[in-house]
């Protein structure tokens, strides 16, 4: 659990936080902040799939808009068109983005919508 890394630094690990955009701002914080020398960290998350409660910003939300330009962080945004389960939940996941897009004010992420998506490519980071 995320309680228990609070003074531990993490040298020469590998560590996957899953399920990143349920953390708080400040687990998030606490999270990135553990990484020691030749250490790497992969964070996943849905920001559509925020079970926080309302009001409460996601920690993933926040250390995209955080964390997105600095050099040596890499982002990597998938879309319907990578989902490897039945056919219906793409069309499913399309719906609810277009739904979601028409009506902003019940979108995602404690009230933010989505941030674009491109399928399954790493995007490049504007540096600067």
């Amino acid at each position: 659990p995320l309680a228990f890394m609070r003074g531990r630094t993490l040298n020469d690990s590998f560590v996957i936080l899953d399920e990143a955009q349920n953390t708080t701002s400040e687990q998030m914080k606490m999270f990135l902040t553990r990484l020691g020398f030749n250490s790497k960290a992969v964070v996943t998350g849905d920001v559509t799939q925020i079970d926080l409660p309302q009001g409460k910003k996601s920690g993933l939300v926040e250390a995209l808009e955080v964390c997105g330009k600095i050099e040596g962080i890499g982002l990597v945004q998938f879309g319907e068109r990578d989902v490897v389960r039945h056919n219906l939940v793409q069309q499913i996941i399309r719906a609810y983005e277009d739904y979601e897009t028409a009506h902003p004010q019940r979108g995602s992420a404690n009230g933010k919508a989505a941030p674009a998506r491109e399928s399954g490519k790493e995007q490049e980071v504007p540096r600067g």
